[in-house]
């Protein structure tokens, strides 16, 4: 039995889509509906978590990275110890792609990865770049046609979620063959801001930092989004996020578990942008 944990949004929701009819699924949230598992990192109960998991196989444990960092490591100290407990054998995690290391929210993935390592069951780790829809937030023109996002000239390898559900999917429905591997899942072509102006009939006139965390300060974000979010844009800008510092035999992870070259990122940015 495989079980997908965090299926009521995001990477999630795809995943569970993709894996909808299977006898041998079973879907995981907070807010179970019918057929699904009461899945809360958060049950303070010593056996919420281990009843949840009870029976199951393989667990696709998808990130439940929104929080502060010490909030997000019992999370996932709770579901790998639970899963332990519960007799699971392997667990496929979403983490955070390997050049991402600059990024405040690094270290909750890293430690996940490392309590993985060195927990007695099977694993394999799923580098997720990031998204292609989250340059379409980050990155979206004014009103006025211009892209300001302070990305200077910098470029992601970002890549579609469709593609990080797909190959989520092939992996955890066969997880012996991915024992103990940690795939790098970046886009195989890096988006700048000329890029991203080209994607959406725009100009690129990049902003600064200080306007940037202004900006998301006041648009009602919770504390720790903040410097997320300013970092993410900080990493970009400075050049540690185009995929170049992944080793070259692994920048093509996607491709493999795909079977097929990865979506566009362009396309996707431009077919989520929001409208003007």
């Amino acid at each position: 039995m495989l079980l997908v944990t965090g299926a009521s949004g995001g990477l999630g929701s795809l995943i569970a889509g993709r894996l909808a009819g299977r006898d041998d699924v079973v879907t995981g949230t907070r807010a179970p509906g019918a057929g699904e598992r009461r899945v809360d990192f958060d049950d303070p109960h010593p056996r919420g978590l281990a009843d949840a998991f009870a029976g199951v196989d393989t667990l696709l444990l998808i990130s439940a990275g929104y929080g502060e960092d010490d909030a997000v490591i019992a999370r996932h100290d709770a579901a790998i110890t639970a899963a332990g407990k519960a007799g699971v054998r392997h667990v496929v995690y979403t983490s955070l792609s390997g050049d991402g290391d600059h990024l405040t929210y690094a270290l909750a993935h890293r430690w996940t990865e490392r309590r993985l390592r060195e927990s007695p069951l099977a694993w394999t780790v799923l580098r997720n770049g990031l998204y292609a829809e989250l340059l379409a937030h980050l990155a979206a023109p004014g009103p006025d046609g211009v892209i300001t996002a302070p990305l200077g000239t910098g470029r992601l390898a970002a890549v579609a979620r469709e593609d990080l559900a797909e190959a989520a999917v092939r992996v955890a429905l066969d997880p012996a063959r991915h024992t103990g591997r940690t795939y790098e899942l970046v886009g195989e072509v890096p988006l700048g801001g000329a890029e991203l102006a080209a994607a959406a009939g725009a100009a690129y006139a990049p902003g600064t930092l200080a306007g940037a965390r202004e900006a998301i300060a006041a648009s009602g974000a919770v504390p720790f989004q903040v410097p997320m979010l300013v970092s993410t844009y900080a990493a970009i800008a400075a050049g540690f996020m185009d995929g170049s510092r992944i080793p070259a035999a692994e920048r093509g992870n996607l491709r493999e578990l795909l079977g097929r070259a990865p979506r566009r990122a362009a396309e996707v940015y431009a077919e989520n942008l929001p409208p003007r």
